[in-house]
């Protein structure tokens, strides 16, 4: 079977001229070799697409592959991590991780709430603000989380996120929107345990791989998984597997959400207990970094006692099973 690999690598767009931050939530070399010799090892052939205005050039030359191995997030726009998989439907080419529909939703955080407050589970009350006329409405209680409302990676969040009063709401909320030139998400801050949750499979055969929980460190940019503290995992924060009662819940209301949205494969959902220890959905990654040793699925598969070879199996057998494709011999 050959699998084609879609994916924005971290050093074409800087040879692009963006930023820093602007490239954080695209893979390292490192992540693509990784993935592709899993792959190959499973047994199936691959073939190195790259990104869309790649895919786009190969699907006009009349190149095709069994399935694309889809983690590709997109530069710019709404539906940026639907492109891919969009442009694949309209060829009828099957590839791993959700559709469409379900990246534009759970790329828009307040969209992705409002689905799973609709089910049933909890989520921070929230507001979303594309100006001042906006914040001057917000009604919620202080203190106040403000972030991008379609960002990944942690991408502007970090101390100044945490608001507590009226003047600090207003100056982080300006202060993301000229930056990323989109509306903020607004919510009630919890302050509980930060949990972030593995999930594989797609629809009834979803299954938890573990429940992971964040613990802030001495050099930690506060007590918030921002953007900061992901990048400098290895000296701000520390990981654990966690098993307890609240983990329990959290493992519950995480698969419930990912089932909800529509997730496929595999993802990962993140979740804020509260002041009574009340597990929240904060928000959904429906396609999860993959770098081995650097991003927080393949952590958490590590601490479960999962190997990574072994995550990309599921994630493939997932893939083939809902598309009826065979497996390698």
């Amino acid at each position: 079977m050959l699998v084609g690999l879609t994916y924005d690598l971290r050093d074409d767009y800087r040879a692009l001229g963006l930023p820093e931050e602007d490239v954080l939530e695209f893979d390292s070399e490192e992540t693509i070799a990784a993935i592709e010799g899993t792959l190959q090892a499973l047994g199936y052939a691959t073939r190195r697409i790259g990104r869309l205005q790649s895919l786009v050039s190969r699907l006009a030359q009349g190149e095709r592959w069994d399935i694309v191995f889809n983690v590709a997030e997109g530069l710019s726009g709404s539906g940026r991590e639907a492109a891919v998989p969009a442009l694949l439907d309209s060829y009828g080419i099957p590839y791993t991780f959700s559709d469409p529909l379900t990246l534009c939703v759970t790329l828009d955080k307040a969209a992705a709430k409002k689905i799973v407050r609709h089910a049933g589970l909890p989520t921070p009350d929230f507001a979303v603000c594309a100006g001042a006329a906006d914040l001057a409405r917000v009604s919620l209680s202080f203190p106040l989380f403000v972030k991008p409302l379609s960002e990944g990676t942690g991408k502007g969040i970090g101390a100044k996120s945490l608001a507590r009063s009226p003047e600090e709401l207003r100056s982080a909320a300006e202060a993301l929107i000229a930056r990323f030139r989109q509306p903020v998400l607004v919510e009630s801050f919890l302050p509980g345990r930060e949990f972030t949750v593995g999930i594989a499979g797609t629809g009834p055969d979803a299954r938890v791989l573990g429940v992971m929980e964040v613990v802030f460190g001495e050099k930690a940019d506060g007590e918030i998984y921002g953007s900061l503290n992901k990048e400098e995992c290895d000296t701000r924060v520390s990981y654990r597997l966690a098993e307890d009662a609240t983990a329990r819940e959290a493992a519950a209301v995480a698969l419930a959400s990912y089932r909800e949205l529509g997730c496929r494969d595999a993802g990962r959902v993140d979740l804020r207990a509260d002041a009574q220890g009340r597990v929240h959905f904060m928000e959904v990654n429906p396609l999860a970094g993959l770098h081995p040793g650097h991003s927080d699925l393949p952590i958490l598969c590590r601490l479960a006692g999962i190997p990574y070879r072994d995550l990309l199996d599921a994630v493939m057998t997932s893939a083939t099973k809902r598309c009826d494709l065979p497996r390698p011999g």
